[in-house]
């Protein structure tokens, strides 16, 4: 099996494209100087983790703007600190500001060439697109949570998804599924029989961050560290 062998990527956004764990954690640090906890980055994060992913379940078919508010007031809860709604907004609203790694737009931009681009997201349109714009690339299609009314690892997003793409004459075989979170996207991935590579972007840290731990049977047929890792194996099978 070769990269080339496909027609499609598709794309989780944050954690693969978009540095999301930096972007949370600069977001989060008005409420962890409120707490007066000093909260390290992974411990930051794995609380975020905790409550995102409760919070996804029991409200599926809240926009992510407004599901990160609920979030905030979590944690702020959790660690003490008085309800502030605003601050709560503020930080809904962050996704936008969350910065792309280094290599997305390049990486993207040669795979462009190469493969149709899709995006399948736990985010709202708006959020999105703030980020899209760090990107620099026109994907060919872009499914969000907000389309959909339920967030990964809902196995129900990727077969909205490969729906969609069918309609477009895109069969599965043809999908190749790319992304950093085995919870979000690897373990569902397999379920609809998916094949699927890892963009490991957390490979020199301990733990999971921002994402729960994966479930039994998370696997994936490819494994980059980087977006740039990816497009250069690409280029290696162009080449041979």
């Amino acid at each position: 099996m070769k990269l080339t062998d496909f027609t499609t990527l598709t794309f989780d956004c944050y954690g693969t494209l978009i540095d999301w764990e930096s972007g949370i954690f600069t977001a989060l640090q008005p409420l962890i100087a409120k707490s007066g906890n000093g909260f390290g980055r992974d411990a930051a994060l794995e609380a975020f983790a905790r409550h995102e992913s409760a919070q996804e379940h029991e409200t599926p078919d809240m926009i992510y703007s407004n599901l990160l508010s609920h979030v905030h007031a979590r944690l702020a809860q959790e660690w003490g600190v008085p309800a502030n709604t605003a601050a709560d907004a503020t930080f809904g609203a962050s996704v936008p500001e969350w910065p792309a790694f280094p290599d997305s737009a390049e990486a993207l931009a040669f795979l462009k060439q190469h493969f149709k681009l899709v995006i399948l997201s736990n985010v709202d349109r708006v959020s999105f697109a703030g980020s899209n714009k760090r990107l620099g690339v026109v994907f060919d299609a872009i499914y969000t949570a907000q389309d959909i009314g339920s967030y990964k690892p809902n196995p129900r997003n990727f077969e909205f998804m490969l729906g969609k793409l069918a309609e477009q004459g895109i069969a599965k075989a043809q999908i190749l599924h790319t992304a950093q979170s085995l919870f979000h996207d690897h373990g569902p991935a397999k379920k609809v029989g998916l094949i699927s590579c890892w963009i490991d972007r957390r490979h020199a840290a301990a733990g999971w961050g921002a994402t729960m731990p994966p479930p039994e049977g998370a696997s994936y047929e490819f494994r980059f560290t980087s977006m740039a890792a990816l497009a250069d194996a690409v280029r290696a099978e162009l080449a041979g």
